[in-house]
């Protein structure tokens, strides 16, 4: 028995050895990281305001941008919350997979639709932040593919908020005109944002951030509409379990919105937000909490105003709106295209003056 006893105690004591083993076997499994820099060190195209350290170094191999994703810097956060995002949405769809028929339910697509383009934006957030640092077309480019999931994602909202969620009174109004302003308005977001991009160091900081955000309002405005009616005559009687989430939605998204325009809480301590705390961070949570809310509201209506939406939405619409949401998605990617080149011949104009 004594001799069994210690022969366990010394596998478990070779156990522990080996598991203290494993941090030095990765260490040397992964290649070394060059440190990261101070603002002062990058160019200024790359520096934040109020983040004065955290910075990668730039033109290095593929290989570090994405292993990065595991190392300590000043985008490390923004990376992560919209990957974890990403992750909860793919799976909230799954979720949803197993009692709705995406496929042959066409009253299902618009809820496709906004699910799909979830997904796409806070990709398109991970690849941005995660490999815009690698030069300054990268960063250009990268983030110009972040301002078309933007502006899908701004398609699949307004999308379900007209489909499921919107009143026949209004309806009434908004029939044949709502979907092609959401394309238009959709476009202009994404083409404000590039410009603003494009602008960055020529304008003033709130001149680039009119240029963003005005578009932007204007499409969330007219997108949500729908909401906003049904919000504003909700009362404390109404069973709609759904109006919970989409009041949700708002103040989710209006809170990050203000963490958009307003670098806080760096602004109020310099240079120690650098890793966490920064309000962008904040600002994507708070928008994955808001999509969050957002597909779970159009779910309970697309379950429990099936007779409402199916007498307002003629047979085919469905189909017209995927159409739609496709030419959106090609009209957005013309336009980075365009500021692409724009970008292209700035920095050959660079390159030839140095």
């Amino acid at each position: 028995m004594a001799t069994i006893v210690m022969d366990r105690i010394g596998r478990l004591f070779i156990n522990l050895q080996q598991v203290r083993q494993v941090p030095r076997m990765l260490s040397e499994a992964m290649p070394s990281m060059p440190g990261t820099l101070k603002d002062t060190e990058v160019p200024c195209y790359f520096r934040e305001r109020y983040v004065h350290f955290g910075y990668r170094p730039l033109h290095q191999s593929w290989r570090y941008y994405f292993l990065s994703l595991f190392q300590r810097h000043n985008e490390t956060i923004n990376i992560w919350t919209h990957l974890l995002g990403f992750l909860v949405i793919l799976v909230k769809f799954c979720q949803l997979a197993e009692t709705v028929d995406f496929v042959r339910d066409p009253h299902s697509w618009p809820l496709v639709i906004l699910i799909l383009s979830s997904m796409n934006y806070t990709a398109c957030s991970v690849v941005a932040h995660l490999l815009g640092g690698k030069s300054e077309f990268c960063h250009y480019i990268f983030f110009f593919l972040d301002y078309i999931g933007v502006a899908q994602y701004q398609y699949g909202s307004a999308v379900v908020h007209f489909y499921y969620a919107v009143e026949e009174t209004w309806h009434r109004h908004v029939q044949g005109i709502f979907m092609p302003i959401v394309t238009v308005l959709c476009c202009l977001s994404c083409l404000g944002c590039c410009c603003g991009k494009y602008c960055n160091h020529s304008l003033p900081a709130w001149v680039r951030k009119v240029g963003q955000v005005v578009p932007s309002a204007l499409a969330y405005a007219w997108d949500t509409s729908p909401v906003f009616q049904r919000l504003f005559f909700w009362s404390t009687a109404s069973e709609d379990p759904a109006l919970t989430y989409h009041f949700g939605q708002v103040a989710f998204f209006l809170s990050s919105a203000f963490f958009f325009t307003h670098p806080l809480p760096e602004r109020w301590f310099p240079g120690h937000c650098d890793f966490v705390g920064q309000g962008h961070q904040i600002f994507h949570v708070l928008l994955v909490l808001c999509t969050l809310n957002q597909i779970q509201a159009s779910y309970i209506d697309f379950l429990g105003r099936r007779m409402l939406y199916s007498r307002l939405h003629r047979s085919g619409e469905a189909a017209l709106f995927v159409g739609l949401y496709v030419v959106t998605m090609v009209a957005c990617t013309l336009i980075v295209a365009f500021m692409a080149s724009k970008v292209k011949k700035l920095l050959d104009c660079k390159a030839k003056s140095k």
